[in-house]
């Protein structure tokens, strides 16, 4: 009985994994928005929806992009999980006067 509850919690849990990977795929997939965007300028081009629709689906699209990317470089920027560079300061010093 326990071997069998333990193949059926094994079974269900790599379910669950795949489709928790396949639903953060789908959520990170920056041609799918871009696709989305297309269609949305299609079909205000169509006549099918207004300038301010597709204000909006672009707003959506754009705004989910830029989370990707700074989620990507915040990833890759953190490889090392020590160092972060936040800025630069430079001073000059002019000896001449």
């Amino acid at each position: 009985m326990f071997v069998l509850d333990s193949l059926l919690i094994s079974g269900l849990r790599f379910v669950l994994d795949k489709i928790a990977t396949v639903a953060d795929q789908e959520l990170n997939n920056e041609d799918a928005l871009r696709e989305r965007l297309l269609e949305a300028q299609l079909r205000f081009e169509l006549g099918e929806i207004e300038e301010q629709e597709l204000a909006a689906v672009e707003k959506d699209v754009l705004d989910r992009i830029r989370e990707i990317k700074a989620r990507q470089q915040g990833e890759a920027g953190m490889a090392d999980g020590e160092h972060k560079i936040t800025g630069v300061e430079i001073s000059v010093r002019d000896d001449e006067s």
